[in-house]
C-alpha cells in the first residue's frame, strides 16, 4: 500500500490521489493521533456528492479555519519572555542611529516590540514564505525527536534553538501549518500599526487565497485596500507546465481605511507621454493631458444630459451626432460644459460625420490646487515591467557585493522606494519582520537621501544559516543575518557618499539586537536540585555574562521604551551612567555600577528623568536602597525608580 492509500473504518483501500482527481472538494487537512498534519477525505461531504441521503449535515457557518488555528490563536496572545541583547560591535553609529536591526524568531520579536511601538508603525512590508515547496517556513513550539527532525527536513537557525521547517513536496506543503505559521505574526503586527498605517505582503499563486482570508479576519475585510500585481520575469518560469507565470501579488491592508491617506507617486517622463501625450499652454499648472469623447453609449439615460452643445460655427451638436435611440448623452451636465469651454477643459473636432466634442483630462486633476489624485501606481506599464522585474534585484545587490551573488532572489529597490513613496510621510517608521537581504532598509535610506527625510527602520530576520555550498558561505557569510547588514553598511555609504552635499545628516546606522533568554535566573529549584551551598549562588539574580547594556536594554524592553532612541554614556564623579534621551527629560538613566555614592544618587535624581534603573548589588546594605526611595522622592517624585 503506498502513502497515498489508507483504509477505511469498513476496510476500504482508498487512494488519495484518485479520489482527490474525482472530487476535489472532499479533500481536506487534519491532525492525525500522531500530533502530525495529514491529508484526509471528507467522507461525509462525499457522501453528499453522491446524493447519499444518510449523509450527516452539521450546522454550517461562514468561516475560514484550519487544524491549528486555535494553537496560533493562543500563541499570538501569549506573552514571551524572551529580551533583546545589544551588539555595539556588529551595529553602525550605535549611539546615535534611529534604526533597528533585530536577529532572532519574528514571532518573539513582535512580542518584544509590543511596548514600545504599540501603534506607531506607519507601513509593515513582509516578504514571507510563499509555500512553494522548496522555501523553509518558521515552524513554532514544536519538539520532535532527532529522527522526526531529520525526516521532517528541518533544520535549526545558528544561534537560537527555534526550528525551521522545510514544508516539501513529499511533505505535502501542507496549507494548515503555513496558515498557523502565518496568522500570529500578522495578529501582532496589526497591533503595533498606527491608525492611518498599512501593510504590503508580497505572496504568490500557492497561498494568496488563504492570505486574503487570514487578513480579512485579522484586519476586517472593509480595511482591505487592493491587491496589486508585480511581473517578476520577463519570460514563463522553466518548471511551468500549464500556464507561463509571469507575476506574483501584493497585498494590502489598512489598520482603519477611513484614516489611510496615500500619495501618488511621481511618474517617469515616459510614463506621463504615454498616459497623457498632449500638452498645451498650461503645462506647468496643469501637467499634460489626454482628451475623450464626451458623448458615451451604455450611459444610464437622462433626459438633463441629452442637450445641444454650441460648435465653433454656431450647429448644434448633439450626442451621438443627433441619434434618437437615446443610447447616447453627454457625460457632463450643461453648467459643467459652459465652465468647460469657458476654462479651455474643452476640445472641438470637425470630421466627416459633424463635429465631435472633447474633454481634456489633465495630471493636475484637482483644479482648485493643483494637488494630484492618489491613484493605483502599479499599474501594468513597460516601465513597471522593467523597473519592477526580479532581473534588476539581483544585480542590484550584485553592485553592492563587488558583483558577487550571495542572496537568491531578493527584491527590488524601486519596488520597495516607490510602496514606501505611496504609503509614508518623511518622518515615519517602517517595519519588515522577514528583511532576509534588508532591501526595504536599503530603499529607506535611499529614498530619504532623495527627498530628504528621516524615515526609520526596524528589520527583523532569522539568523539562517548559508547552505555550506552557497558564494555567501565561502565567502564566509555564516547566516541571512550577516548579509543584510552588510548589505546596509554598505549601501548607506554609497548612498552617503552620492549624497554628501544634498544630505549630509543623512542616518546610514543601525543597533543590532538579538533576541535572548532573560537576564534573570532561574530561581525555581525542585527539592532534589537544593542543596547546602545554594544560597551562595543567588548573591546575584542577574545571569553572570551579562553586561551593562544588556541590562539597560532588558529595562528598555520591560519599561516599553523605543529602542533606537538615543543613547549616552558618561561619568558623573567617577561613575558610569547611561542616559537615554530624545530631548530635555532624559527618558531613563540607568547606573550598574558597585557601591554608588550617595552624591551620584542625588546627581541622577536632579536630572528629573522618567526612570532610573539601578542593580542590587550598586547598594552596600539595605538603609543604603531604603535611601535611594528617600532621595527619589526629595528630589525627583515622579521618577519611576527599578533595582534590579
Amino acid at each position: 500500500m503506498d502513502k497515498f492509500t489508507f483504509k477505511t473504518a469498513d476496510g476500504i483501500d482508498v487512494n488519495l490521489e484518485k479520489l482527490s482527481r474525482a472530487f476535489p472538494e472532499v479533500i481536506t487537512e487534519t491532525v492525525g493521533e500522531d500530533g502530525k498534519i495529514k491529508r484526509v477525505a471528507d467522507f461525509e461531504k462525499l457522501k453528499m456528492l453522491l446524493g447519499d441521503s444518510a449523509a450527516e449535515r452539521p450546522q454550517e457557518f461562514y468561516e475560514f479555519t484550519w487544524p491549528g488555528k486555535n494553537e496560533a490563536i493562543f500563541e499570538a496572545a501569549k506573552a514571551t519572555t524572551k529580551t533583546l541583547r545589544p551588539c555595539p560591535e556588529e551595529s553602525k553609529n550605535w549611539d546615535t542611529t534611529q534604526n533597528l536591526y533585530i536577529e532572532g524568531d519574528n514571532l518573539e520579536a513582535l512580542k518584544i516590540l509590543q511596548e514600545a511601538y504599540l501603534g506607531k508603525v506607519k507601513m509593515i512590508y513582509i516578504d514571507p514564505p510563499y509555500n512553494t515547496g522548496k522555501d523553509f517556513v518558521y515552524r513554532d513550539n514544536f519538539h520532535k525527536s532527532a529522527e522526526e527532525g531529520k525526516a521532517d527536513e528541518t533544520v535549526r537557525d545558528e544561534e537560537t534553538d527555534n526550528n525551521l521547517f522545510q514544508n516539501t513536496e513529499s511533505n505535502g506543503r501542507f496549507h494548515s501549518d503555513w496558515c498557523s505559521m502565518i496568522y500570529p505574526r500578522l495578529k501582532l503586527s496589526r497591533d503595533l500599526l498606527r491608525d492611518d498605517g498599512v501593510i504590503f505582503i508580497s505572496i504568490d499563486d500557492n497561498e494568496v487565497h488563504n492570505l486574503r482570508k487570514i487578513c480579512d479576519e485579522i484586519f476586517g475585510e472593509s480595511n482591505f485596500v487592493g491587491i496589486f500585481i508585480r511581473r517578476t520575469i520577463n519570460s514563463g518560469k522553466h518548471d511551468s507546465v500549464t500556464l507561463a507565470v509571469y507575476h506574483e501579488y501584493l497585498l494590502c491592508y489598512a489598520k482603519n481605511i477611513l484614516n489611510v491617506k496615500t500619495n501618488r507617486r511621481l511618474k517617469s517622463e515616459d510614463e506621463r507621454q504615454f498616459l497623457y501625450p498632449l500638452q498645451d499652454e498650461y503645462i506647468k499648472t496643469r501637467g499634460r493631458y489626454y482628451i475623450s469623447q464626451l458623448d458615451k453609449g451604455s450611459l444610464q439615460y437622462s433626459d438633463s444630459l441629452n442637450y445641444p452643445i454650441t460648435a465653433p460655427d454656431g450647429t448644434d451638436i448633439w450626442p451621438g451626432n443627433g441619434f434618437s435611440d437615446k443610447t447616447r448623452v453627454f457625460r457632463w451636465s450643461k453648467e459643467k460644459i459652459k465652465w468647460g469651454i469657458e476654462n479651455d477643459y474643452i476640445v472641438f473636432k470637425k470630421q466627416k460625420s459633424g463635429w465631435k466634442v472633447y474633454a481634456k483630462s489633465y495630471e493636475f486633476r484637482d483644479n482648485s490646487d493643483n494637488k494630484i489624485i492618489p491613484s493605483n501606481p502599479y499599474t501594468s506599464l513597460d516601465y513597471i515591467l522593467k523597473e519592477y522585474s526580479n532581473f534588476n534585484a539581483t544585480p542590484e545587490l550584485q553592485e553592492i557585493f563587488d558583483k558577487e551573488n550571495y542572496f537568491d532572489f531578493p527584491k527590488p529597490i524601486l519596488f520597495l522606494k516607490d510602496l514606501l513613496k505611496y504609503a509614508t510621510s518623511i518622518d515615519s517608521l517602517i517595519l519588515d519582520f522577514f528583511s532576509g537581504s534588508a532591501t526595504t532598509a536599503h530603499a529607506c535610506m535611499q529614498l530619504n537621501a532623495e527627498d530628504g527625510g528621516n524615515r526609520k527602520f526596524i528589520m527583523v530576520q532569522l539568523p539562517e544559516v548559508c547552505a555550506p555550498d552557497s558564494e555567501a558561505a565561502k565567502a564566509g557569510y555564516k547566516n541571512i543575518c550577516e548579509i543584510g547588514k552588510e548589505r546596509i553598511r554598505r549601501a548607506g555609504e554609497k548612498i552617503k557618499a552620492e549624497h554628501a552635499t544634498t544630505a549630509p545628516n543623512l542616518d546610514i546606522g543601525f543597533r543590532v539586537l538579538k533576541i535572548d533568554e532573560s537576564i534573570m535566573k532561574d530561581v525555581f529549584y525542585s527539592p532534589n536540585e537544593t542543596s547546602q551551598d545554594l544560597l551562595s549562588t543567588l548573591e546575584s539574580n542577574i545571569k553572570e555574562n551579562r553586561t551593562d547594556l544588556d541590562l539597560l536594554f532588558a529595562c528598555l524592553v520591560d519599561w516599553g521604551v523605543e529602542l533606537s532612541m538615543p543613547l549616552r554614556t558618561e561619568s558623573i564623579d567617577g561613575v558610569e551612567i547611561h542616559t537615554m534621551s530624545d530631548g530635555d527629560t532624559p527618558a531613563l538613566i540607568a547606573c550598574f555600577a558597585q557601591n554608588i555614592p550617595e552624591t551620584v544618587v542625588r546627581k541622577i535624581a536632579a536630572l528629573h528623568p522618567l526612570r532610573a534603573v539601578f542593580r542590587d548589588s550598586s547598594f552596600a546594605d539595605s538603609p543604603a536602597k531604603i535611601n535611594l526611595t528617600e532621595i527619589f522622592k526629595t528630589y525627583s517624585p515622579e521618577t519611576d525608580v527599578k533595582v534590579l
